[in-house]
């Protein structure tokens, strides 16, 4: 029997893209798999082919979004850099060039997230929960807590930091679902992150 995996890709791309949109704006109860195969422009008879049921296809759509971000996100932020403000932009730019990619893993994980774990099966369940573990341990392990000013409660500080950093992903982000991305030019955006940065190590830095 032939696996999903042995598909060619584009076609086995538009449809994890079709179920994670679908699951990701109606909830796994309302999905339908109608509206995955019409997205997805195939046979509703192929999508059963390769997964038993609606519920086989919304896991095997949880692990595959996992892994991505896993592999093109979370294990590629750099450990070796001790600035916390470094580390943080390094996590940004490496997260929005992951969403870049996979705009539909993101929006799919987030709504598993806020809505659906209780849905999930108990290893997918404790896998998301290892990651959100492994993203915090990789944004405050082998920080240089010198290189802030002595007058501050430092904890205090790296949470202020990390609120603003994501603050200004979340605005990136709004802006790339309003306009074609494809088309945007990020430079001017990525400058003004920096420009931000700044003002914070000037505020924080010794």
């Amino acid at each position: 029997m032939k696996t999903f995996e042995s598909l060619d890709q584009e076609k086995r791309q538009r449809i994890l893209n079709a179920a994670m949109q679908e699951f990701a704006e109606k909830g796994f109860a309302q999905a339908s798999t109608n509206e995955i195969v019409k997205q997805a422009k195939i046979g509703k008879g192929m999508l059963f082919y390769y997964f038993k049921n609606k519920q086989t296809l919304y896991d095997y759509v949880v692990d595959y979004a996992l892994k991505i971000v896993d592999e093109q996100f979370v294990q590629k932020i750099d450990m070796d850099n001790r600035d916390f403000i470094d580390r943080m932009h390094d996590l940004a730019k490496k997260k929005l060039a992951c969403y870049h990619a996979h705009p539909h893993v993101f929006t799919f994980l987030a709504s598993v997230f806020l809505n659906e774990m209780t849905l999930l099966k108990e290893d997918l369940h404790k896998r998301i929960l290892t990651l959100q573990q492994r993203v915090q341990g990789r944004l405050y392990d082998n920080i240089d807590l010198t290189l802030f000013r002595e007058d501050i409660d430092v904890e205090k500080a790296l949470q202020l930091i990390q609120w603003a950093i994501e603050g200004y992903q979340q605005q990136l982000i709004q802006t790339f679902l309003a306009e074609s991305i494809t088309k945007m030019d990020l430079l001017p955006y990525w400058e003004e992150f920096d420009e931000y940065l700044a003002v914070l190590k000037t505020s924080f830095y010794a």
